[in-house]
């Protein structure tokens, strides 16, 4: 495998697991709105303490999908759109080449 192919697995590896819990798909969502949003407004409205979210959100952070930016006294936290696309055509290719095969099959099939 190429060290791009290897590179390019491992980060949808990580963005994957990372997506895998439900308290960071419901902080994507609020981040997902479009506005770069603190630890304080992220867990307002929820049971979640800053320390979770936080937690949360250096997973989110370290899997590429996350940014932070210093504001002031706070860290201001956005959504980051490169990893969620490049898993949104990987899932449309697996899927493309599923609908390849089943075509094949079902082709094989009735002949």
């Amino acid at each position: 495998m190429r060290p791009s192919a290897s590179a390019a697995l491992k980060s949808r590896a990580a963005a994957f697991a990372a997506l895998g819990d439900t308290t960071r798909l419901a902080v994507l969502d609020r981040l997902s709105r479009g506005t770069p949003q603190s630890i304080v407004r992220l867990t307002a409205g929820t049971r979640l303490t800053r320390q979770a979210v936080t937690k949360h959100l250096r997973v989110l952070e370290a899997a590429g999908v996350v940014r932070s930016v210093r504001a002031g006294r706070e860290s201001l936290f956005a959504l980051e759109p490169k990893p969620i696309d490049d898993l949104r055509r990987y899932l449309a290719d697996v899927s493309a080449q599923w609908d390849d095969a089943l075509g094949r099959l079902k082709a094989f099939v009735e002949k």
